[in-house]
Parts: structure tokens; C-alpha cells; sequence
């Protein structure tokens, strides 16, 4: 190898180093292939990735995925609309592209609220939408949405492969997938080793809306570190299930200009505030349904 590739390469090292908040290598000392940052390319840009991501055979679960059926009167769908336009009318008055959907506690449906308001937001005319799920320690995005489970955002953080080889395409033109990838012990500190925030800086030109899930925000931290790198927080609530103090102490998780509202879940038909707060459970009778 030349000098001048050799000082060219030590360059580019100590560059990405200090995007990711890496620490650069050492002058002098040989740095190992595992621990170096992932190959990223020198541009990137959406027609690069429809070249190199090709559409991939989907199979949603028709329970839960509301917007791949042709039905456009399915249940629940016309409250996802409503929430789409909550966003937009925040988005009127501070910055709101990054959107991190959490809950307090497991099973309060924040899996099912990030994919469905995902593919609502995609279903408007030229909104592109990335969907990542940053719950690496018990995803379900890729099993809702018939995905490939891996490569993904595990590998991406573990410097194993670049941004466009974790994207993933389906059957929903402007919906794009990256899914949280194998299991990898230390979740947290994946999070937190400053690759995510350079992911995100990559990919937010190229997209209109990003829809991040992720972990319950009580039992774990990786919510509260993600969040630093979003515009805004979605908490999502059970109905008769969701203790209140659990509830606020998810809340004080994160700094208030950052909450930008709540997903009431599993409202029973018969509440007189089920069609404000109905969210992803339409339904004609009093039974409520099922968690998600």
C-alpha cells in the first residue's frame, strides 16, 4: 500500500471517528477489521438505494397490519388517519421527522402502533417512510410484517454492514424496513456507541418519516438513549391496564419538549371516548380486543 493511501485511509478512519463519537485508532497502531466503523459509501442518495434494495416478498399478518389489505374500511384504520393528521399539524409548529414509539411496560401494543402508523404515513402520496425497529431485545416488526429478520440494525451498530444492506423493500411502494437484526449480547451499549446517531444522519435526507420502535421505556434505558436521537416520543398506554404510576415514570424517562402525545390502546367499544381514542381497536361491539 502507497503512503498516500495509507495517510488517505488514516484520514477517512479519524473522520468517521469523530461523526460516530468513536474514539480514532492510535497513530501507529494496526486497528482490528472487528472493531473498525462499518464501510459506508462516500454518497448516498434514495436512487442508490432502490438500486441496491430490491422489493422483498412480505407476508403481513392481516390481524395486526392494517394498510396492506385492499379493504379500505378495515378496523381501526380511519383512527390511524386521525393520528397521521395529529403529527401533522405538530410537524406545522416544531420539527418532527423522527418519531420513536415506546410504552411503559410489555404488551401495550407499541409494535402494533409503529407499523401502522408507518404505513399510513406512507399511503399519502410521495412520503417515503423508513420503519426500524430498536427493540433488540425482543423484536416483533419483522414477524407483524412477513420480514427478513436479519441482516439489521444489530449488525449495522456491531459494524457487520453499511446502511443500504439493512434496508429492507415490501409490497408498500414507499415504505422501506430495517429490522433489529440477530441477537447480540449488551443491547444498550449498542445503542450508545454513536453509530445509530450516524445512521440516522445518512438515512433522514432520504425519507419524509422515521418510524423507530422501541423497547418498553421502564423496565430497560435503551428508549431514554434512542430518544436523543429523535424529534419526538410517542407513548402507548393500555387501557385498564397500564398502572398510572407506571405510566408517569415512563413519562419523566424522557425530557418534556420530546413527548409529543399518547396512544390510548385497547379502548373498549362502549366508552363514550372510543371514537377519539379507539386508536388501532375498532370494533362494532363491547368486547374488547386482544393485545397486539
Amino acid at each position: 500500500m502507497s503512503r498516500i493511501h495509507e495517510a488517505l485511509k488514516k484520514a477517512e478512519e479519524q473522520r468517521l471517528a469523530a461523526q460516530t463519537g468513536l474514539p480514532g485508532p492510535i497513530p501507529g497502531e494496526e486497528v482490528a477489521p472487528s472493531s473498525m466503523p462499518p464501510s459506508f459509501t462516500a454518497a448516498f442518495t434514495f436512487d442508490m438505494l432502490l438500486s441496491r434494495c430490491a422489493p422483498g416478498h412480505w407476508t403481513p399478518d392481516p390481524k395486526t397490519m392494517l394498510f396492506f389489505n385492499s379493504e379500505e374500511q378495515v378496523h381501526g384504520a380511519e383512527e390511524f388517519r386521525t393520528l397521521r393528521s395529529r403529527l401533522y399539524q405538530i410537524r406545522e409548529k416544531q420539527p418532527l421527522k423522527k418519531l420513536l414509539v415506546t410504552s411503559s411496560l410489555p404488551k401495550e401494543g407499541k409494535s402494533f402502533v409503529a407499523a401502522n402508523l408507518a404505513q399510513v404515513l406512507g399511503r399519502q402520496q410521495g412520503q417515503r417512510v423508513l420503519l426500524m425497529d430498536g427493540d433488540l431485545r425482543a423484536p416483533r416488526l419483522h414477524t407483524v410484517l412477513g420480514a427478513l429478520a436479519a441482516p439489521g440494525l444489530a449488525e449495522y451498530l456491531a459494524g457487520e454492514a453499511d446502511e443500504i444492506g439493512i434496508v429492507q423493500r415490501g409490497p408498500m411502494e414507499n415504505l422501506f424496513f430495517v429490522s433489529s437484526g440477530r441477537s447480540m449480547p449488551n443491547p444498550a451499549e449498542l445503542v450508545s456507541n454513536g453509530r445509530l446517531k450516524f445512521l440516522l444522519n445518512r438515512v433522514e435526507p432520504l425519507f419524509d418519516w422515521i418510524v423507530i420502535d422501541t423497547p418498553p421505556a421502564v423496565p430497560v434505558s435503551d428508549a431514554s438513549l434512542l430518544a436523543h436521537f429523535c424529534d419526538g416520543v410517542l407513548m402507548v398506554v393500555r387501557s385498564n391496564a397500564t398502572p398510572f404510576d407506571i405510566a408517569r415514570k415512563a413519562r419523566e424517562e424522557f425530557h418534556d419538549h420530546r413527548v409529543v402525545g399518547v396512544v390510548l390502546n385497547g379502548m373498549a367499544a362502549s366508552s363514550p371516548y372510543s371514537r377519539y381514542y379507539y386508536g388501532a381497536y375498532g370494533r362494532t361491539d363491547s368486547k374488547r380486543e386482544p393485545q397486539r
